[in-house]
């Protein structure tokens, strides 16, 4: 019975240990290829709970030679948004602007971190995260962390899961530029995706 019961549950670990896979068709990348005008920047994402102040999840925006939004095991999508494993393509101001509401309401604020980096650093980063693969739930930290420490000037980064302490770690860089975006929507994501679907069917 113990032999037949591990057997069981072994698919069921499996699929606990590895994140949701997503593939937008070619056709939807190539229309949606966007880069930032200006320096090579990164952008770490936390998002906080405005009673405690706890981190609840964390991504990264990379403007490398095109702009995209790392947002591991995240849950923000939309069909005519490009997305590949955790990598949303084509973060135009207004793609930033829809995933930051989408995230910011009475009981939770965002926290943007932003620091320029050299076009090669942007680049390697851009590269790491369109080759992690898709993120198991509750590791957006570590991944992201795991990826960090890889790149030039970010060596000393420690591996955690908890989203304020990466954030700390970031705010000791020289030259981080951080700010906050808050709104009062009520505590359910889905208002805020009802509300971006409407904006994007709207300017389609």
């Amino acid at each position: 019975m113990r032999r037949y019961l591990i057997v069981l549950f072994f698919p069921l670990l499996l699929a606990a240990c590895v994140g949701e896979s997503v593939w937008a068709p070619d056709e939807l990348m190539e229309r949606n290829v966007y880069r930032k005008p200006g320096p090579a920047t990164l952008t770490l994402i936390t998002m906080k709970n405005t009673g405690t102040g706890n981190g609840a999840h964390t991504a990264v925006m990379i403007n490398a030679s095109q702009r995209v939004l790392w947002d591991p095991a995240g849950t923000f999508a939309h069909p005519s948004i490009p997305e590949r494993n955790d990598v949303i393509f084509g973060v135009t101001p207004r793609i930033e602007q829809f995933y930051l509401s989408y995230h910011s309401r009475v009981t939770y604020y965002t926290v943007q971190q932003t620091i320029e980096v050299s076009p090669e650093v942007a680049e390697m980063a851009l590269r790491a995260v369109m080759a992690y693969g898709a993120v198991p739930k509750a590791n957006c930290t570590r991944a992201t962390a795991k990826i960090l420490r890889e790149l030039p000037g970010f060596e000393d980064f420690t591996v955690s899961f908890f989203p304020n302490n990466l954030h700390d770690q970031f705010a000791e860089l020289p030259g981080v530029v951080t700010t906050e975006y808050r709104e009062d929507d009520a505590d359910d994501k889905s208002f805020a995706a009802a509300e971006i679907d409407a904006a994007i069917r709207a300017g389609q």
